[in-house]
């Protein structure tokens, strides 16, 4: 874990900082969010930022938002009044900490932060020999292309890779290639000079530089565009990179990892992804189950996701029932363990007794998993109230329809644009350039995680 305090490094915020040492964190410090922007953009990482609450934190939030670094943020402060704690989480801090700190406080916040992202829960058969195999070759160098459904675990199984690696010790950085508009891409990969593009305003390191020495995962890497593959391959053959608007290219020590939930190999053959990047990336392949081929690993899970948001909601733990049970075991999991998680999560919010039923398993807008069509919300199946709609289309034109289509199914997948294409059955690429046409004619467009149409607060 990576600490970044921004503030001043004395009395009680000197005593927080030893309690994270202590307890494993590697810990950085600045006086003021200037500097703390500046050491971000020299490739100084970090996993979290420990803010003092004195400085404007919602100011400091939309600087990183401007430079595209996200990085969860914890208050700190002494004697704050319980508005200007809760002014601190409501400008976006993500927890807040007195001052003068509680050691059992501070490890609990670290390991709430780091969310088990190298916890690798595997107790069926199939799953077991995939990680056993992710581990025979951990230690090495190679390049490993992971694939398998989205919501698999993918990530979860690069980072556990990358903590068996011989690299553990050093940055592991994840950057998501769909997420990130084109455009902007290739600085985010390369890092930029001062004014080598509109808004450049200083020199900015990449995400190749900022994991030199550790492991860089290029998640989603097939929507990645062709122009960008091929110095993407350069980068990979030679192990230098160049920064957009440099003059020499600059050394790099990184094991490449990659993951797609689409089949490269077809991809290949209709010539959006390069045959000779398809060679360097993936030297090693780690092909995950989905969950519904992982019967074993489904109660365990769910069992640990149950804990999970109970700590994180102050609920006490409750054990799920045999009809529960019976409930999870017969579902497609179409959104595989991020649909589990998810739904786990709803279950410990929705549980009125002190178990957790059948019916407190729900999908998003609040129907029964009994009542729902196996398949699941994740499985491309036209939400009910759409079909509802389908008699109000006649007379309209094909693209207001598409439009309500589109619109319609991101709201239902609480604005994840990976998650919408796949329903809709087109590439992300698509599905972003649609949006952004909507968006410049007006219309309102759902944000990720955008709950507002789904009646959750």
């Amino acid at each position: 874990m990576r600490v970044l305090i921004i503030g001043g490094l004395s009395g009680q915020l000197s005593e927080a900082t030893k309690i994270a040492m202590d307890r494993g964190a590697k810990v950085v410090q600045v006086d003021h969010a200037e500097a703390a922007l500046k050491a971000l953009r020299a490739g100084q990482g970090a996993d979290m930022l420990l803010v003092d609450i004195v400085v404007d934190i919602a100011q400091l939030i939309r600087s990183l938002q401007d430079e595209r670094i996200h990085i969860p943020i914890v208050a700190c402060g002494i004697s704050a009044s319980p508005d200007e704690a809760a002014s601190a989480i409501r400008a976006g801090a993500r927890e807040y900490i007195p001052l003068p700190p509680d050691a059992e406080l501070i490890a609990a916040v670290l390991a709430s932060v780091a969310e088990d992202d190298n916890s690798m829960l595997a107790r069926d058969p199939a799953m077991r020999a995939v990680v056993a195999f992710a581990e025979q070759i951990a230690p090495a160098n190679a390049s490993i292309l992971i694939t398998g459904e989205s919501g698999s675990g993918k990530e979860v199984m690069a980072r556990h890779v990358h903590a068996k690696s011989k690299r553990a010790n050093k940055p592991f950085i994840s950057i998501n290639c769909a997420a990130i508009p084109e455009n902007l891409l290739e600085s985010e990969l390369f890092g930029h000079e001062k004014g080598a593009f509109t808004g450049a305003i200083a020199r900015r390191i990449g995400k190749f530089e900022e994991a030199d020495g550790g492991t860089l995962l290029l998640d989603e890497i097939s929507e990645m565009d062709s122009r960008l593959q091929a110095k993407l391959l350069r980068a990979i053959q030679e192990r230098e990179i160049d920064r957009v608007g440099g003059t020499k290219p600059v050394k790099v020590d990184i094991r490449i990892l990659a993951t797609s939930n689409r089949d490269l190999t077809k991809a290949v053959q209709d010539g959006s992804f390069r045959e000779d990047l398809l060679f360097r990336l993936n030297v090693v392949n780690l092909k995950l189950p989905p969950l519904r081929d992982r019967p074993a690993d489904m109660i365990p899970l769910a069992e640990h996701f149950i804990n999970k948001y109970s700590a994180a909601n102050g609920v006490p733990v409750k054990p799920l029932t045999e009809a529960a049970r019976h409930s999870i075991l017969n579902r497609e999991w179409p959104g595989n363990v991020r649909e589990l998680e998810n739904a786990m999560h709803r279950a410990v919010l929705l549980a009125p007794e002190d178990v957790i039923d059948a019916g407190a398993m729900r999908a998003p807008d609040g129907s029964k998993f009994s009542d729902a069509p196996q398949g699941g919300m994740g499985g491309g199946l036209i939400p009910p109230a759409m079909i509802s709609d389908a008699i109000s289309h006649v007379g309209q034109t094909v693209a207001t329809v598409e439009q309500g289509l589109i619109l319609d199914t991101l709201e239902h997948c609480m604005g994840n644009r990976t998650h919408a294409a796949n329903i809709l059955g087109i590439s992300i690429r698509t599905l972003r350039n649609k949006l952004k046409l909507y968006s410049q004619s007006g219309v309102e467009v759902p944000l990720p995680g955008d709950h507002r149409h789904l009646g959750v607060a």
